[in-house]
């Protein structure tokens, strides 16, 4: 969370509207936090996307084009590394942005199956919002709502780097906390 991935993605993906590529940009039909269609960034840019339902759909979609573009693909069912594989094969360019982990720091969604698979990985940081390290997780504030996905902001979840993380968080394989020395 707040690390850059939508804004980089949205770069990319205006670059290559730029160059004049066929561009098609999907993101999940449950992420409507700021549009219902468009992707949006925490910093207000955005660009027209075709929100979807399942990764299938994107195959269904995305015509005759260059670039593919896909947000929040943490949200995803685990067929779009096959979905992104397939584009790939047909020598499209496809732009993915997502969290790697959830909010128990644990690997989220098609993303580490997608990390493996790509040829080229980007990984962007939020910066700690405790001690202003560099942040690799995204804490939940509240963990009363214990579902995996919990559409959020800075009302929501706070971007901590490891540390400050397993202060708050009990380590996920151990059950211990961290403790400084």
């Amino acid at each position: 969370m707040f690390s850059g991935k939508t804004e980089e993605l949205i770069r990319r993906l205006r670059r290559a509207t730029f160059a004049k590529q066929r561009v098609e940009i999907f993101k999940p039909a449950i992420d409507k936090r700021y549009h219902e269609d468009n992707v949006v960034s925490h910093d207000s840019n955005s660009i027209r996307s075709t929100p979807v339902e399942s990764s299938q759909s994107i195959l269904l979609l995305c015509g005759d084009v260059d670039v593919v573009g896909i947000d929040e693909a943490q949200f995803f069912d685990s067929e779009l590394v096959n979905v992104c594989n397939e584009l790939a094969n047909m020598g499209i360019r496809v732009i993915v942005a997502g969290l790697d982990m959830d909010y128990r720091g644990f690997p989220f969604g098609p993303i580490p199956a997608l990390l493996a698979t790509a040829e080229y990985v980007t990984k962007v940081h939020a910066i700690c919002m405790v001690c202003g390290n560099l942040a690799n997780h995204s804490h939940r504030l509240d963990n009363s709502n214990e579902n995996l996905v919990l559409l959020g902001e800075t009302e929501t979840y706070q971007p901590l780097c490891r540390d400050c993380f397993y202060e708050r968080n009990p380590l996920p394989y151990t059950g211990t906390s961290v403790r400084k020395t």
